[in-house]
């Protein structure tokens, strides 16, 4: 065959038949056609469902999307829930309306560990901004398998732009509320203070507390709505007044305390109490020798104010009366003690003299005669031996003698014997000029009628009226002379007191106090000061309360008078002086 007719064989073969051989099986030309276009139906699904796929997963993530930005930011479920984190208290008002507490918002700073990517570097970038960060306590937060901490609680708004700023996944704020006290330590110890859960821990915020706000919290059943504000009957103008005064006092006599407190004569109302040290509401931590009301929670002998209380007994008792005279000339002895005068004047003396001189033989023959168990009685009746009972929380218990007998009569008659507070000696000499009524003393607003359900007649209107020439007198003659403010009838009593030392009466350390009342003929407000410790190291007299409290009562008085709305009188008669040209 020639090498033309082969080619042309050949052509002729592979236009009409090709074989081809795959894996050993020969298939024909149409079947592999066939089997092309069934792939490429196959590819065609394939692509679709992938598509359609893709479709539904990005319309569920758009979806979710969506979803998340119209809810509510998404809480920690192992902390209060918002509602309660953010409920409010109460506003604190003065008696005219001026804010002594309120309620502020701001915002504290929480990690979730386990979001948390690189624990070092989160506690290094924070700490750029807190610079007193506990570095080690902080790791030791961030590095725990819990899902909530706290790292810091009430951030100023700076450090929250700050920290935001950092961009640390795993670190948030949480909204809170701050209790903010616009005075400072004016009131602190009579407003008190909140811990960092705006929980009320002492004072009329504890008060606010124990009424039912604790137990509304604790059930949960709190909100962000603003509550009716709680009213004091303190004025915060007079409060400013009064912690002047006793800053003053305890600068120039170097004492270790003092306090001072004003009452409204016939409603029991507690005007202006402060006492020194104290402490400032908005950050009580570190200040924890402020933290005792030397006023309310805090006892002292009395000292020579309790000869007040002796002379009144007597008067009330019928034994007694303002004409009769006692032998002051010689000391008295009794189990093994000598009761002699300070300042004796050897002689006899009349009721007026021995509360002028404050003479403790006198007092202490008035007490004799009218009986040791009578003694113990009155002091009860007054209020003097029980435990004051006010909306202030902290409230300290008098200390008394287990057994009385005469030589315990014969000391407490001049203040020494009986531990009381300063502000139940405030009460108590209430009751001594304002007609024979004792009333629990109140931090909430109370009208004269209010007073009137709840005081009690415990000594005889006479008494009153004689206790109130005994002031007076001793005002303008004796140790009182030094809290007369000119136009405001000052009458009151001085008592000095030694201070008890390793169970011994030392002369060194003194309690003075001083109780007060104007104007005397019709008294309308009681002030109260004592000065702990005051010293004499320079001459300033100071171991007398007749030159150291005495003064603080005139201050007071001074430059509070005329926003208590007490007129200053001139003259003789009463009447204001008129002044010709």
């Amino acid at each position: 065959m020639s090498f033309l007719s082969r080619i042309m064989l050949l052509k002729s073969q592979a236009h009409f038949s090709t074989d081809v051989q795959r894996g050993g099986a020969v298939v024909s030309g149409p079947r592999i056609q066939g089997t092309a276009k069934r792939k490429s139906a196959m590819a065609k699904n394939r692509v679709g469902l992938m598509i359609a796929g893709f479709c539904v997963v990005y319309a569920i993530i758009g979806g979710r999307l969506v979803q998340y930005g119209q809810a509510e930011p998404e809480t920690v479920s192992s902390i209060l829930p918002a509602d309660r984190l953010m409920a409010s208290r109460p506003d604190i008002l003065d008696r005219n309306g001026e804010v002594l507490a309120t309620d502020i918002r701001t915002v504290s700073l929480f990690a979730e560990p386990h979001k948390i990517v690189d624990p070092d570097e989160a506690v290094e970038r924070l700490a750029t901004v807190l610079t007193d960060l506990d570095i080690k306590g902080t790791y030791k937060k961030l590095s725990s398998k819990s899902r909530f901490q706290w790292l810091r609680r009430q951030l100023t708004p700076k450090q929250q732009s700050q920290i935001l700023a950092l961009g640390i996944p795993g670190i948030g704020f949480r909204p809170e509320k701050r209790r903010f006290y616009p005075g400072g330590s004016t009131a602190s110890h009579i407003v008190g203070y909140v811990n960092i859960d705006n929980r009320g821990m002492t004072g009329m915020e504890k008060y606010i507390d124990n009424q039912g706000l604790a137990d509304l919290r604790a059930l949960g059943m709190t909100s962000d709505t603003p509550l009716e504000p709680v009213k004091l009957s303190i004025d915060i103008r007079v409060q400013n007044i009064v912690r002047d005064v006793l800053v003053e006092a305890m600068a120039k006599f170097k004492s270790i305390g003092a306090g001072g407190v004003v009452l409204d004569a016939h409603t029991g109302e507690v005007l202006a109490m402060a006492s020194l040290p104290d402490f400032d509401p908005n950050s009580p931590a570190g200040s924890e020798e402020g933290w005792l009301s030397r006023m309310a929670n805090g006892t002292f002998e009395m000292g020579s104010t309790f000869k007040s209380f002796t002379i009144a007994m007597g008067l009330d008792s019928g034994k007694v009366s303002l004409k009769d005279s006692f032998d002051a000339r010689y000391p008295i002895r009794i189990g093994g003690f000598t009761i002699k005068d300070f300042h004796g004047k050897n002689r006899i003396l009349t009721v007026p003299e021995i509360f002028q001189y404050s003479s403790n033989i006198g007092t202490a023959k008035v007490a004799d005669l009218v009986g040791t168990d009578a003694h113990k009685e009155f002091l009860t009746r007054l209020g003097l031996l029980t435990k004051m009972q006010t909306e202030l929380p902290e409230v300290a218990m008098p200390s008394q003698p287990r057994e009385w007998k005469k030589i315990n009569s014969i000391t407490i008659s001049f203040g020494h014997g009986v531990s009381t507070t300063p502000l139940q000696t405030a009460v108590a000499g209430v009751a001594l000029v304002n007609g024979g009524k004792l009333i629990e003393p109140t931090f909430l607003p109370r009208t004269r009628e209010q007073a009137d359900l709840v005081a009690k007649q415990v000594i005889k209107p006479s008494t009153s009226d004689d206790m109130r020439f005994l002031f007076e007198w001793n005002g303008v003659k004796g140790s009182g002379k030094n809290a007369r403010v000119e136009g405001f009838d000052v009458g009151g009593k001085t008592g000095t007191a030694d201070k008890v030392v390793n169970g011994r009466y030392v002369g060194d350390k003194n309690f003075n106090a001083f109780l007060a009342a104007f104007p005397i003929d019709n008294p309308r407000y009681v002030v109260l000061t004592f000065i702990d410790e005051p010293k004499t190291d320079k001459g300033n007299g100071a171991a007398l309360a007749g030159n150291s409290a005495a003064p603080m009562v005139a201050d007071i008085i001074r430059r509070s008078a005329a926003i208590l709305g007490v007129e200053p009188k001139f003259g003789e008669d009463g009447s204001a002086l008129l002044v010709s040209y």
